[in-house]
This record gives structure tokens, C-alpha cells and sequence, in this order.
């Protein structure tokens, strides 16, 4: 009887051991998918080079250093110019504050840099707010409604279209995404590919908390 009583729970911990051992590879194989799956869609929307006629250009920012753009908004504010020339929006909206000590914003350095190359001041509309792309895409949307702004080109690097897109549908914004094929971030297929999975990760951590993605590294915010 006792070794009856003794079989039955080795029995039932067995089951309960495999239903365990199912839910956890479950989980793993679900983990696994979503991440791929991300990885996947990240890498497609970096491909898509949308130039449809918009109201505004949008740059979004990255570093600059006492109003001299760093590689990667220089290249962003290259690529925002010859859409421009190409007449695809009237206007080039540059985005982005200034981190504590800064003299510039990320905008005003970008619309210095535009102004340096032929583009009117006219032309550009600096919009010296936000610290990430979630704040800085909050400004713009805020400003679009007053300014007659009802359509958007989104200039950023490749790996960053989706999240950007992303974060601009849930803020209401009719939005497409044309990025730079030049700069630092493009130049191995190592960067591309640590940068994949970076906007890969930050796009899952927007995803889940609606929050931008501030410990993933600069430029990724």
C-alpha cells in the first residue's frame, strides 16, 4: 500500500515535471519567434524607400557637437536635402533638443547645416524638443495640426524606419519612411548587423511599455 501511494506521486510528479518542461520550451519557442520575427520585419521596412509627395520631410535628430552635426545626422540631413531638391515636400522639419551643456539644439544644428548647403530658411522648420524619437515625433505631431501638416517623410538610418513609423502611426501621424543609405551606421554588414538587433530590441521594448528605448545606446532613443 505504501509503495502504491509512493508510485502514484512519482507518477504525478513526472506529469507535472513534463507539463513544466512544455510550458518553459513553449515560452522559449514563442520568445524565439517574436524576436526573429522583429529581426525580420526590421530588416524589411529598411529596405522600403517610400518618396511619395508629403506635406513636410521629417529628420529626426542624433548627436551634434557645438552646432556641427555628427556623421549620422549629417547623413540623415543629406538625404533630407535631396528629397527636398526632388521636390517630394516643401518643407524639411528638423527635430531634436539639446543635452545639458549644449549651446544648439539637434534642430537648430540641423537647420544650420541645410541653410549651409542651399537650402532657404524658409524652407526648414526647426523644432528644438525632444531627447528621444518618441519625444521629438510627440512635437512634431503637436505642431502638424496648426501648421496644415497632414502627411510625413520620415528620414532616419535604415534600421530605424520601423520604430519611427511605428511610434508615428500611434501618434496619429500619416507617415512614411525614407532613410539615409550613407553614414557611419550603414558602412559593414557587422554595424548593420549589431544595429539590427539593437532596433530590434528597443522596437520590443516600445512595443511593450509605450516608452522610448533610452538604455539601448545613443541615437536609439
Amino acid at each position: 500500500m505504501g509503495e502504491g501511494r509512493r508510485s502514484r506521486h512519482s507518477g504525478s510528479r513526472s506529469v507535472l515535471l513534463s507539463a513544466l518542461i512544455q510550458l518553459v520550451l513553449g515560452a522559449v519557442l514563442m520568445s524565439v519567434l517574436v524576436v526573429g520575427g522583429t529581426m525580420v520585419r526590421v530588416w524589411q521596412v529598411a529596405r522600403i524607400d517610400d518618396r511619395d509627395s508629403a506635406d513636410v520631410v521629417v529628420v529626426l535628430g542624433a548627436a551634434q557637437y557645438d552646432g556641427t552635426p555628427s556623421a549620422v545626422l549629417s547623413s540623415r540631413l543629406d538625404h533630407a536635402a535631396r528629397l527636398w531638391r526632388d521636390g517630394v515636400a516643401p518643407v524639411i522639419v528638423t527635430v531634436g533638443g539639446r543635452r545639458p551643456g549644449d549651446t544648439y539644439t539637434e534642430a537648430e544644428a540641423g537647420r544650420n547645416y541645410l541653410a549651409s548647403y542651399g537650402v532657404p530658411p524658409s524652407a526648414v522648420v526647426p523644432i528644438g524638443e525632444g531627447r528621444d524619437t518618441l519625444e521629438s515625433l510627440r512635437a512634431v505631431s503637436r505642431r502638424a495640426g496648426p501648421a496644415g501638416w497632414h502627411t510625413a517623410v520620415i528620414v532616419s538610418d535604415p534600421w530605424h524606419s520601423l520604430r519611427a513609423r511605428t511610434m508615428a502611426d500611434d501618434l496619429g501621424l500619416t507617415a512614411w519612411t525614407s532613410p539615409t543609405r550613407s553614414g557611419p551606421i550603414v558602412q559593414t554588414r557587422l554595424i548593420q548587423a549589431r544595429y539590427i538587433v539593437r532596433e530590434s530590441a528597443a522596437l520590443l521594448h516600445y512595443r511593450l511599455t509605450h516608452a522610448p528605448a533610452e538604455s539601448f545606446g545613443t541615437d536609439l532613443g
